[in-house]
């Protein structure tokens, strides 16, 4: 028996609109809007190329129920462009592009088979070999029904049995639960392959046959992190053997900047810039987080000088011009080192600025209170005594309110 070949991918999210990204300048800003057209053209181009049997996208094309003109015209191109050299398609929507949204419909040529809200059964010969691929689509956005249920069992063991599914494991809320089913559930169809969506997080949910989630093909936040793409498969009796594809145009990630030895901003600096271009040179575009380990007590000292929103000014500054571009979205401090470094170290630092300071520069220090014309009628004149209290006062307080930040 033959082999077949074929490209599994899901949740393309065409014009997403990446909220939350606001801070972000505008022409990069709308570089990571074009990012999922540019991931959807990548796997496009790689299909013209590959020449795969036929390809197979589960769910959430577009982002919206109701989808944009462009998104719908940016896909029905690409639906085009492997019409012309005779790839079939096959399509299940998702809770995002459901069959109730409102749009103006682009009509898809055709090589494209698009799922109704029933479960059905498509038959393609490819070459001498019969496959059988099941799917359906979201009627509406709540599914809440266990669709895998009205899937017929596989009867005929010389075809391939493919099923298409858009959905959750049960039990698994890392997205919101739609379609749930079972392992079992989907292993009792006895299918040699389940195509899987609706999780952005790349997985194998089981090898024999293969349970498959792709992710989605451009992380669109930083819970997206790291290389989005999907699947191209090698599918037989006796197995499958896969080739994960990136797509990703713009890559989300975590990036660690080790501390260690920096007493000075400029040391600091150059150690994030350092990182940046090392993942630059890697991955190109990026949004990143810049995680600071190795933080000792010289670094958490330096750091407590200064808020981390001007950390941060300084550093999207100094790398602003370079190019692919990289935009830090946040600065994370090691969760074992920072936190509990960072509340010893200030503290420490401040308590013993406070002890070297002499009467004069107590005055000094209430002195905005003490030369406040309204209040003087109810202050009396200040004693070496109460400035005792004064400095235990102020002891006490910074220690209360290190340990709420902690």
């Amino acid at each position: 028996m033959s082999t077949i070949k074929f490209i599994h991918t899901a949740d393309l999210h065409l014009d997403s609109p990446f909220k939350g990204m606001s801070g972000l300048p505008v022409e990069q800003l709308n570089r990571l809007r074009e990012s999922t057209f540019e991931a959807f053209a990548n796997l496009i181009d790689y299909a013209l190329e590959m020449k795969p049997d036929f390809v197979l996208i589960v769910g959430d094309i577009y982002d919206g129920e109701n989808r944009s003109l462009r998104a719908q015209m940016k896909f029905k191109e690409g639906m085009d462009r492997l019409n012309s050299v005779g790839i079939p398609v096959f399509i299940s929507h998702g809770n995002h592009d459901h069959l109730s949204g409102t749009w103006t419909r682009f009509e898809l040529p055709a090589n494209v088979h698009v799922f109704t809200e029933e479960v059905e059964t498509v038959q393609l010969q490819v070459g001498e070999q019969s496959v059988s691929i099941y799917g359906f689509s979201y009627k509406e956005r709540h599914i809440r029904e266990k669709m895998i249920d009205r899937y017929p069992p596989a009867h005929n063991r010389d075809a391939y049995h493919i099923g298409m599914l858009h959905g959750s494991l049960a039990g698994d809320d890392t997205h919101a639960v739609y379609a749930p089913f079972t392992k079992s559930e989907l292993l009792a169809k006895q299918y040699d392959y389940w195509a899987l969506g609706h999780i952005h997080l790349r997985q194998h949910v089981h090898d024999e046959p293969p349970i498959v989630y792709p992710g989605n093909i451009q992380g669109r936040h930083r819970n997206e992190q790291g290389e989005k793409g999907f699947y191209d498969v090698e599918l037989s009796k006796t197995g499958a053997t896969f080739q994960f594809i990136p797509t990703s145009t713009i890559l989300f990630d975590k990036v660690d900047v080790s501390c260690k030895g920096i007493s000075h901003a400029n040391e600091w600096l150059v150690a994030c810039m350092e990182a940046l271009e090392t993942f630059r040179t890697r991955n190109g575009a990026g949004i990143v987080e810049l995680k600071m380990v190795d933080v000792d007590q010289e670094a958490a000292e330096l750091f407590s000088q200064s808020p981390e929103e001007e950390w941060l000014d300084v550093l999207r500054d100094a790398s602003s011009d370079s190019e692919p571009f990289i935009w830090i979205q946040r600065i994370l401090f090691s969760e074992r080192t920072a936190p509990s470094t960072l509340a010893g170290a200030l503290p420490r630092s401040v308590l013993g600025l406070m002890d070297s300071w002499t009467t004069d520069d107590w005055k000094d220090v209430v002195k905005d209170v003490y030369q406040h014309t309204r209040g003087v009628k109810y202050l009396d004149v200040l004693t070496d005594e109460d400035l005792t209290d004064i400095q235990a006062g102020a002891a006490a307080l910074l220690a209360t309110e290190m340990v709420k930040t902690e």
